[in-house]
């Protein structure tokens, strides 16, 4: 445990210095800012707290912004390693392959975890500054920090597997946008297409595939508690008809896995 405390803190300051730290916190706390403000509109409607119509809001927001986020903090940590020279060094220090990924894991989801934590609060400062019954939305909000926390960390995992692939800074990054657009944007259009169809199969398959997304599985997860605000949109429904307990076993198993994966991949990289 002390070596992949001792590699996270390297890593800590090279994102420090790399300032991936600065720029995660701003991009979470200006989208959530901008999303607080627009969000706050229907509260009256609906007849709910502002932070709770806030937090559905930071839903779409995170499942679109933390997997970039972890994807773009990510994508050169085996391949910047080789195309840098520094990785024949690093695999000379008495630290198992394994270790220096769970160790640069455990870095980039402190980060992750400053700029939710930060950019979510400064939504929630706003919604109890203008409403005295946003406390009701805590709960919410808890739970979707340490969410967004998973997702991140399921991508981060993700993001490693594609640079150990690909060796090369640039291939990784291009690898990482196009997984970022199949999951997040991609996945969902096809899913659209096939409930379209109106087939048997569509309905029976239609929870697993949303399963087998981690994207999906963190909105519907979120959502399931969302279905009260009145806003949650047509993932709201979806969200209703399955199990929470499989959502979040979903998003839980899906870090381990990534990071299961990259570090069979991490294994094959020569220096």
């Amino acid at each position: 445990m002390r070596r992949i405390l001792s590699t996270a803190g390297i890593e800590f300051r090279i994102a420090l210095r790399n300032r991936w730290v600065a720029i995660a916190t701003g991009l979470m706390v200006l989208f959530a800012l901008v999303l607080a403000a627009a969000g706050a509109a229907p509260t009256g409607d609906v007849g709910v707290d502002r932070l709770s119509v806030t937090v559905v809001s930071l839903t779409s927001l995170a499942v679109y912004l933390v997997p970039l986020l972890a994807l773009l903090m990510s994508f050169d940590a085996v391949a910047g390693e080789v195309e840098r020279g520094t990785l024949p060094l690093l695999l000379t220090y008495p630290v198992s392959r394994a270790r220096v990924l769970a160790g640069k894991l455990l870095a980039h989801v402190v980060i992750l975890g400053i700029a939710v934590t930060l950019g979510y609060g400064a939504a929630a400062l706003a919604a109890f500054a203008t409403d005295p019954e946003a406390t009701r939305g805590l709960p919410a909000l808890i739970r979707l920090i340490w969410t967004s926390v998973l997702l991140g960390a399921t991508f981060l995992g993700l993001g490693y597997l594609l640079s150990s692939l690909s060796r090369r800074p640039s291939g990784a990054a291009g690898l990482a946008i196009g997984l970022w657009l199949a999951l997040v944007v991609l996945y969902d259009l096809g899913l659209l297409a096939l409930v379209v169809s109106g087939t048997a199969f569509a309905t029976e398959a239609l929870p697993a595939l949303l399963l087998a997304n981690p994207a999906d599985a963190f909105r519907l997860f979120n959502l399931a508690a969302a279905n009260s605000v009145g806003a949650a949109g047509g993932m709201g429904g979806a969200a209703a008809s399955i199990p929470l307990l499989q959502s979040v076993l979903s998003l839980a198993l899906w870090p381990f896995a990534a990071l299961l994966l990259a570090v069979a991949a991490f294994r094959k990289v020569t220096p």
